[in-house]
C-alpha cells in the first residue's frame, strides 16, 4: 500500500488547527480532545508533535508570526518602515483576534519573535535611539498593536449617535463628527489607530531632535 506524500500529522497542521478552532469557536474552546476531533485523529496522535496546550500554543505563535512582514524594517527612511511594519503587524493580529489574550503575555521564545523583535529594536537604534529608549518604543508599538487589533472601540456603542443624547452629549458630539468622516464609524477604529502610530512616530522624532 503506498505511503501517503505528506504525513496526516505535524506541529505546523495541528497549529494551524488550533487558530482555526480559536478563531471559529473562542479560546474557551480550544481544548486537545476538540483540536483531535477536528483532525480526525484521536488525542494521543497530537502528542507525538506537541508536548501540552502550553507547547501548543507556542506553535500558534509561531505560526502567526511567521506572517509578519519584517522587510519595512529595512527601509532606510526609518518612519516610513515603522509605520509600514506596524500596519502589517496589525492586520496579521486582526485575523487572530481570539489568540491575542492567550499569547500577549507569554513568554517569546519562538525564533521569528525573536528575530522580529531583534530587527525592530535594530531598526530604532538605526534611527538614533538609545538602546534603552529603543526597549521603551518597541513596547510601545507592541501595545498599540495588539491592543487596537484586540479592542474595537467603535463597536462597543450600539445605539445611534444622537441615541446617547441628552445624557452623555459629548460622546453623542464625537461618535456624531466620527460618523461623518470618510468611513464613517467603521472607520473609526482604522483611524484611531493611524493617530496613536503618527503620535509614536512623532513622538520619537521629537525625541531623536532634542539636545
Amino acid at each position: 500500500m503506498a505511503r501517503p506524500s505528506q504525513p496526516l500529522l505535524s506541529r505546523a497542521i495541528i497549529a494551524r488547527a488550533a487558530l482555526e478552532l480559536l478563531e471559529e469557536e473562542g479560546p474557551q474552546a480550544l481544548k486537545m480532545r476538540a483540536l483531535a476531533e477536528r483532525l480526525g485523529v484521536r488525542g494521543a496522535s497530537l502528542y507525538h508533535h506537541v508536548a501540552s496546550k502550553d507547547d501548543l500554543l507556542d506553535a500558534a505563535s509561531e505560526l502567526i508570526n511567521e506572517e509578519i512582514d519584517l522587510g519595512p524594517l529595512q527601509n532606510p527612511e526609518w518612519r516610513d518602515g515603522l509605520a509600514e511594519y506596524a500596519r502589517g503587524y496589525r492586520r496579521v493580529y486582526l485575523r487572530y483576534p481570539n489568540v491575542i489574550a492567550l499569547v500577549a503575555r507569554r513568554r517569546v521564545e519562538a525564533d521569528k519573535a525573536l528575530r522580529g523583535y531583534d530587527a525592530l529594536l535594530a531598526t530604532l537604534v538605526r534611527a538614533g535611539c538609545t538602546p534603552d529608549r529603543a526597549a521603551e518604543a518597541a513596547a510601545a508599538f507592541d501595545y498599540l498593536v495588539l491592543g487596537s487589533a484586540l479592542e474595537t472601540f467603535a463597536a462597543g456603542f450600539t445605539r445611534d449617535p444622537a441615541g446617547y443624547r441628552p445624557a452623555h452629549p459629548a460622546l453623542a458630539d464625537a461618535l456624531e463628527s466620527a460618523d461623518a468622516r470618510p468611513g464613517g464609524l467603521a472607520a473609526l477604529d482604522d483611524r484611531g489607530f493611524e493617530l496613536g502610530l503618527r503620535l509614536i512616530l512623532d513622538g520619537l522624532a521629537a525625541r531623536l531632535a532634542a539636545p
